[in-house]
């Protein structure tokens, strides 16, 4: 490992053989923590290639546990929506409402997370907070996904192999830096969605991320990086500035620009969209959910709800999608599918 290190600090890409090698330490139990802290360290610095991550992806999906999971089975377009953190702008939940939207449209979400590692909460923490089941194994996940259009996949259910790295990753998010699996996270999705909508905190990974989706097989996906009024990121489409998306369609990519004043949106304040600890994150997505919360908040679940609905072919354009988002929410049909979820547990 400190010879890839040495490689790493000189600039130089890994090989195939040499992610495999590193896979394999940062998968070890036993492996030196200080030594898979310089390592991701080291990486990170250089900063993560397009070939390195997707074989980073590779290696670690052979680890993965299998959900069995049958899209011709289901009943709609099967999609996850997940961001990678790390933007440190500390925003309420926005794709773990968005998905309830979502499948009140007909979606089948496939989401898969983790609880808060870079932010106060992730979506396993919020769902948690909400009454959610959130480690189901894969027998009961197909049975919740039948039954309610909406299946969570829990990392480390899925990716037990990943402890063996959880300290390493644990002494990074203290330090305020991100690692390669803040990048990993988005595309590790083990029952491999057709359909994908992923936010990057970093502009420079919005076209990396397009290329590894295409390489993984994905039917269509955006990758979107927000900006705010400062010119920091965000891992969502924003309300506050202006966003760049990559929209991957039958193997192809184009670049794109979106301005959410085009659609009617009323700009926002960094300050209105920041969450909380994972019980103040749960009231403000069954608020918006309920129609009791309105106003940026739910400007912004909408707009990232919107653009899963193109993606999966349910709506023609972003307005559109942000039509039926709207509607969805108005007659109470995105909280009532929260509320079967919560019921099915």
């Amino acid at each position: 490992m400190q010879q890839l290190e040495k490689l790493l600090r000189a600039g130089k890409d890994l090989s195939r053989g040499q992610v495999k090698d590193a896979s394999e330490f940062l998968l070890d139990p036993a492996g030196e923590v200080e030594r898979k802290v310089a390592f991701l360290r080291a990486l990170s610095d250089k900063g993560e290639k397009p070939g390195e991550i997707a074989s980073f992806v590779g290696e670690f999906l052979r680890h993965a546990v299998d959900p069995g999971i049958d899209p011709t089975a289901l009943p709609g377009p099967v999609l996850d929506v997940v961001g990678t953190g790390g933007d440190q702008l500390n925003l309420f939940n926005v794709s773990t409402t968005s998905l309830f939207i979502l499948a009140a449209g007909g979606v089948v979400i496939v989401k898969h997370g983790n609880r808060g590692i870079t932010g106060k909460s992730g979506g396993a923490d919020v769902l948690e907070a909400l009454g959610v089941k959130i480690n189901l194994p894969p027998a009961e996940l197909g049975r919740c996904l039948r039954d309610t259009g909406i299946g969570f996949i829990f990392a480390p259910l899925y990716h037990p192999a990943f402890k063996a790295v959880a300290e390493a990753r644990k002494i990074l998010a203290a330090e305020g830096r991100r690692s390669i699996f803040n990048l990993l996270g988005p595309l590790m999705n083990p029952a491999r969605p057709a359909h994908q909508l992923v936010g990057v905190f970093d502009e420079k990974l919005v076209l990396v991320f397009a290329e590894i989706l295409r390489e993984l097989g994905r039917k269509s996906a955006w990758v979107v990086h927000g900006l705010t009024h400062d010119g920091r990121g965000m891992d969502e489409l924003s309300t506050i500035g202006k966003s760049r998306i990559a929209k991957l369609e039958a193997g192809k990519i184009k670049m794109e620009e979106f301005d959410p004043a085009t659609l009617g949106f009323v700009r926002a304040e960094v300050a209105e969209l920041v969450g909380g600890d994972a019980q103040d994150n749960a009231e403000t997505l069954e608020g918006i959910l309920a129609s009791r919360i309105k106003g940026p908040r739910r400007d912004l679940a909408v707009l990232n709800a919107a653009a899963g609905f193109v993606i999966t072919g349910k709506s023609i354009d972003l307005a559109a999608g942000k039509k039926l988002a709207e509607e969805l929410l108005d007659r109470g049909a995105a909280h009532a599918k929260l509320r079967a979820l919560q019921d099915w547990c």
